[in-house]
Formats: structure tokens, sequence, C-alpha cells
């Protein structure tokens, strides 16, 4: 099992992948030199640590007068330091009780927070049959209009008009077309007369010259 373990490791490393690894929670630092501490105002995170070194002759410690939750270090002689890891918001007013005119303190904010991200989807607009996309106009808190049904919306087709079909006469009608003789055109009977004229006109030229 530690042989696979160890042949992973350097499968990652071997392909420069980086290993996951937990953030680390900062470490705040407070100088305690020249009779103050220094800085004299500090912000930090829950989960942060503050250390304090002591950097002069005389003996000095941490002792809050104002604090969600009260601590006291043990005097410090130079060169030593001493630790304190946040775990509650506020604001953590402290000094020195050697030397009370050594007074600080250190504001602690709330651990930020990671927002999931929303799985709530957003419903895509209805296309109509037009092919239209409405545009939602619903503002927040108001109540929703009712959805509008695509029947509503499809604009209707045009309606076809009939045709009507030819009327056939009645039967009475068509025997009466049928009996009627067609009339003669009157250019027709013109020429007929001209042509019989004109015979006429041969026939006794012939039977004079006969």
């Amino acid at each position: 099992m530690r042989r696979a373990a160890l042949a992973v490791a350097g499968l990652l490393v071997f392909l420069n992948v980086p290993l996951a690894s937990p953030a680390a929670a900062a470490t705040q630092q407070v100088m305690m030199q020249g009779y103050a501490f220094s800085p004299a105002a500090l912000t930090v995170r829950v989960g942060d640590t503050v250390t304090w070194m002591q950097h002069d002759e005389a003996p000095h410690d941490v002792v809050t007068t104002s604090a969600p939750v009260a601590f006291r270090s043990p005097q410090l002689s130079a060169g030593q330091s001493w630790s304190y890891t946040f775990r509650q918001a506020g604001t953590y007013q402290y000094y020195c009780s050697v030397h009370p005119d050594m007074r600080a303190s250190v504001t602690v904010l709330p651990a930020p927070t990671t927002a999931p991200p929303s799985t709530t989807s957003r419903p895509l607009p209805s296309r109509t049959a037009a092919g239209a996309v409405p545009v939602a106009t619903t503002l927040p808190g108001s109540t929703p209009p009712a959805a509008t049904s695509v029947a509503a919306v499809t604009p209707a087709a045009p309606a076809t008009e009939a045709i009507p079909a030819a009327a056939e006469p009645p039967p009475a009608v068509q025997q009466a077309t049928a009996a009627t003789p067609a009339t003669l055109d009157p250019m027709l009977l013109v020429a007929g007369l001209v042509t019989g004229i004109a015979v006429l006109c041969l026939l006794l030229l012939s039977s004079r010259r006969a």
C-alpha cells in the first residue's frame, strides 16, 4: 500500500500536478520593543495566530483588558516569544501588566466563507409557433404572470375561401337551349347572296355567247 502511494506521488510530481493541501492560517507578529507594542493595532481573522516577540531587557507580558475571550501570557524575557490563536471574532484590548502604559489591540474578523455555487437552473423561455422568444419581465418578489398558451400566441391561419363550383343550368334550360336552332351569321348570308348573283351573271353571259 505504501509503495502504491509513493508511486502515485511520484507520478504527480513527474506530471507537475500540485498536490492539494489545506489552506494554512496566517501568522502575524507583534514586537515588544522600546516599551511599546508594534504594531499597536492589528487586524487578523478567526484561526490566525499572533506571536509576540520580546526584544527589551525588562520583562513584558500580554494581558487582555477587554476581549471576547480573556488570555494572559507569562512574563517574557529578552529573546522569548509567546503565541495565541484567535478562535472568536471581536476586538481584543490588551496591555503589559508590568508596564501599564504599553497598550495595544487586535481586531479579529470572521473567517471568510465561500458560498457554494448556485444549482438553481434558470428555465429557458419557450418559443412560440411564430419563432418569437418572449422576454420575462417579472421583478423579484412579484408574482409571475400566468403562462400564455401557445394557441393564444400563435396567429390564426387565414381561412381558405371556398370557390363556388360553376352552377349547372337546370335540365329544362338545357333542353330549351338544345331545341333552339342556331342563328345564322348575317355576313354568311351576304356572302352567299353575292356568290349566287355572280353565278347567275356568268350563266347569262355564257348563254348570250352561245
